[in-house]
């Protein structure tokens, strides 16, 4: 189940939690993140390559390029098998930021984003048909697992694609990772 959870950035205090699809829209709103749900009226069989999910998500990517002015699109998926999964994940599990827009749609499987925002963060469990854009120069990490299983639909406004400009921060060891967040959560 799609899950934000929002803390104090030095883990003091509580922890509120929501689930409602409105109310993470809503708080996610408010520090400049947009949240929505896609759907597409075609079946995707779960090994469907990148033409097929593309063509199956053609018009919300369209109305999202109007706003956007995407220089590139593309299909990422990282399943549990796969031999290099532990430095797939180790590349975005520290804090960084991006020159630009980080949009990311779950056509399945999950992960977790952690968007450092002034003195909280938000911690938010994409699930199959999330999507999320987390503005330029958001300080935020990624973890997908220790057996990430996730197919992605990665929308760049740079040709150049996914350029990370790490914080140097070790905030992101102070916080469950993907793993433990979902235990808990359940």
């Amino acid at each position: 189940m799609t899950t934000l959870s929002i803390c104090a950035d030095d883990g003091s205090g509580g922890r509120r939690m929501y689930t409602d699809f409105e109310a993470i829209a809503e708080h996610l709103r408010e520090i400049g993140v947009e949240f929505e749900r896609w759907d597409t009226d075609r079946p995707l069989a779960a090994d469907a390559g990148q033409d097929e999910v593309l063509a199956a998500y053609q018009a919300s990517i369209d109305r999202l390029n109007k706003r956007y002015g995407f220089e590139s699109v593309d299909v990422v998926a990282l399943r549990p098998d796969h031999p290099g999964k532990a430095d797939f994940r180790q590349k975005f599990l520290a804090e960084h930021t991006h020159a630009d827009f980080e949009v990311r749609f779950f056509v399945d499987g999950s992960g977790l984003f952690y968007l450092h925002v002034g003195a909280k963060v938000y911690m938010l469990l994409c699930e199959k048909g999330d999507l999320i854009s987390v503005p330029a120069d958001t300080t935020h990490w990624f973890d997908m697992g220790a057996d990430p299983d996730f197919k992605c639909i990665r929308l760049f406004t740079r040709a150049e694609g996914w350029v990370g400009n790490f914080t140097g921060s070790d905030i992101a060891n102070r916080f469950p990772d993907f793993d433990q967040f979902v235990a808990l959560n359940v």
